[in-house]
Parts: structure tokens; sequence; C-alpha cells
């Protein structure tokens, strides 16, 4: 296991500033619609890691992929666009404020880079003997 104690805690560290953020692009305006960025950028990863084992078999080379995997991928960029895209969105139509905009998006910048940190660090790779 090359991920140990540290990466946990750099991580943790890094998921709690992310949080930090956008909960006070929340607090420090009296608007709580940025809030909704953290609920994207958590549900973001999910259907890329559900279809992720979908439909793969060992005919097919590594460089092809199936429709259910494709399917993820997509549904998790649309996550991924909808929480960069929301907070820009809302600022543009003066329902928030554009600094709670940009503490929206650096927040949310941080907590969706911290899971797929998180993931790649402590993915199981199968071996051939497994």
């Amino acid at each position: 296991m090359a991920a140990g104690l540290k990466t946990v805690i750099l991580l943790s560290f890094v998921l709690a500033v992310g949080f930090l953020l956008i909960i006070l692009s929340c607090a420090l305006w009296q608007n709580w619609l940025p809030l909704l960025v953290a609920l994207t950028f958590v549900l973001a990863p999910v259907p890329n890691a559900l279809f992720s084992h979908c439909g793969s078999d060992d005919i097919s080379s590594s460089y092809e992929s199936s429709a259910p995997v494709d399917l993820g991928r997509f549904i998790t960029a649309t996550f991924v666009v909808t929480g960069f895209a929301l907070p820009i969105v809302l600022a543009h139509s003066n329902i928030i404020d554009s600094r709670a905009c940009a503490m929206s998006i650096a927040g949310g910048g941080l907590v969706y880079t911290t899971i797929m940190a998180y993931s790649a660090a402590f993915s199981q790779e199968e071996s051939e003997y497994d």
C-alpha cells in the first residue's frame, strides 16, 4: 500500500478547507444557494464509480470502453460542469455575490480534487493472479 497516514491527513485537510470555503461562501453573504455546489461535487464521482465495472470483459482491449462506462463518465462530467457553472450563473443573475461565486468554485474544486486524489491513491489494482 503506497498511500499511508500522511496521505490521509493531507487529503482530509484539503477536503476540510474545501468545505470551509463553500460554507463561508454561504455564511458571509447570508445566501445558502452556493451549498448546492458541495452536493454536486460530492455526487460527481458516484456515476463513474458505479459504471466503471460494467461491461468489462477480457476480450476487449484496454483502449476500448463500453457504453455503460461512457455513460458514467458523461454523467460525472455533467455533475462537474454543473458544479462550476452553477455559481457563475447565480452570480451573473445577481442571486449570489461574485466573491461568494469565487469561493464556492474554489471550494468545490478542492472537494472534487480531493475525492479524485483519494480514489487514485487508494485504488486497488487487480493483478493477473487474483
